[in-house]
């Protein structure tokens, strides 16, 4: 692992899977570094329980804090429902130990697989650099391959699960897994790489343009959003909503810019957490909404 980590306590994603299996082992030979272990049972499986007991174990065997929460999200579920609540869970853990972030067991083939699913999703530039490492939530491991991995895991003879479903292809990330991911060359390996570095850096930049053009301002000026590209005026809407404390999608993001660009003075547009924009003409301001009856 190439990340530095600062002493502290650290929440840990590890399901059991030789990923996180090595994951936790790296981190042990880190010192100063508080982990608790948590693991979520999503319900999906019926073997899921044994890979709780395992992780449980696995945590006992290295004397750390164990934390854990099942699940009945049932084997319809998507990728994105578990995920969602996965995240929920572990961020919950990590307010629970005032840890300094969550660390997950992401690696190099998760970044090609994702960047190739985004991609046929219809993603945005994000979408080719959206697995990263955060201030909250770090991956350690993003430079090292899949193989690098369960190596890992053979020399020092570590036990994991493995998770059955994994080889179904009916998934569609479990189908560009092992049709795609695994059938590259190094050399299209490489390129895909390649413009995932050169995507980070270029969003990166791109974020802290609009950042700055946006730090003081309080409202959407209408005319700004008219006489720009309708992928630049996306960005500003998409960066004002963030900072704003809205969690944003991509259907959110353009049903605000249309409101925003078109929307007859005094008109309102509900947004989640109890917040609104109201049109004011020129401006477009962002505001709570009244509570009822006040």
């Amino acid at each position: 692992m190439n990340m530095k980590m600062r002493p502290g306590c650290y929440v840990v994603a590890v399901s059991g899977g030789v990923d996180s299996v090595v994951l936790l082992h790296k981190l042990l030979q880190i010192p100063e570094l508080e982990l608790i272990v948590a693991h979520v049972d999503h319900g999906m499986r019926t073997e899921s329980a044994d890979d709780a007991k395992f992780v449980e174990s696995l945590a006992r065997q290295y004397g750390l804090r164990f934390e854990s929460t099942q699940l009945k999200l049932g084997n319809e579920a998507s990728e994105s429902t578990a995920r969602k609540a996965r995240y929920e869970f572990l961020q919950k853990i990590r307010e629970k130990y005032s840890a300094a972030a969550i660390i997950t067991a992401h690696h190099q083939d998760d970044v090609i697989e994702t960047m190739i699913l985004n991609l046929l999703r219809g993603t945005n530039r994000k979408g080719l650099s959206s697995l990263k490492s955060t201030n909250d939530i770090m991956r350690p491991m993003l430079e090292e391959s899949k193989t690098e991995i369960t190596d890992y895991a053979r020399l020092h003879k570590l036990d994991w699960h493995e998770d059955n479903t994994n080889l179904d292809t009916k998934y569609l990330r479990n189908f560009v897994r092992h049709r795609i991911v695994n059938n590259l060359d190094d050399t299209l390996r490489q390129k895909l790489l390649d413009l995932y570095v050169s995507m980070l850096g270029l969003n990166d930049e791109i974020d802290q343009m609009v950042a700055e053009h946006m730090k003081d301002s309080k409202e959407i000026v209408r005319h700004e959003l008219l006489s720009t590209h309708a992928s630049i005026g996306l960005e500003f809407v998409a960066h004002w909503l963030q900072r704003g404390g809205i969690e944003i999608s991509k259907r959110l993001v353009m049903d605000a810019y249309v409101f925003c660009k078109t929307g007859p003075v005094g008109s309102r547009m509900s947004l989640p957490g109890n917040k609104q924009l109201i049109s004011q003409g020129k401006t477009v301001v962002l505001t709570t909404s009244r509570t009822p009856g006040k």
